[in-house]
């Protein structure tokens, strides 16, 4: 069982992200922009933080430059969107993200596996 951020803007998806992760058993949080996971994010460490990339208020990228993983080097970063390949993934791996997840590519039923994968993992992804 781990702790995990979700940080998505659509609440349909941040909604079913939250319950299949809830029953596999992980304690979740949400927020739907960056400014509001920084905000959770100074009294609560979680172990994976499941991120957005394009939402209002506060982005994902925007959330990385704040959030300075590597004050934080146990949080592992899943970038979840659809945008595969663009500068805006390259530079969530160099702010320390440590996965990108195409959405369209992976079903719900199959988060909790690359969740779980993810978690398992020891080192950070740099490509």
């Amino acid at each position: 069982m781990a702790s995990i951020l979700i940080v998505e803007d659509d609440k349909d998806l941040n909604a079913a992200y939250k319950i299949i992760l809830e029953g596999a058993k992980h304690r979740v949080k949400t927020a739907f922009n960056g400014l509001e996971a920084l905000k959770i994010l100074k009294t609560y460490t979680p172990d994976l933080i499941l991120l957005d990339l394009l939402m209002p208020v506060m982005g994902g990228l925007e959330l990385l430059e704040n959030y300075h993983l590597k004050n934080h080097p146990n949080v592992r970063v899943l970038i979840f969107t659809n945008m595969e390949n663009s500068p805006e993934v390259s530079k969530a791996y160099a702010l320390g993200a440590t996965r990108c997840i195409i959405k369209s590519w992976t079903a719900p039923q199959n988060l909790t596996k690359v969740v779980n994968d993810s978690l398992k993992e020891t080192s950070k992804v740099t490509s």
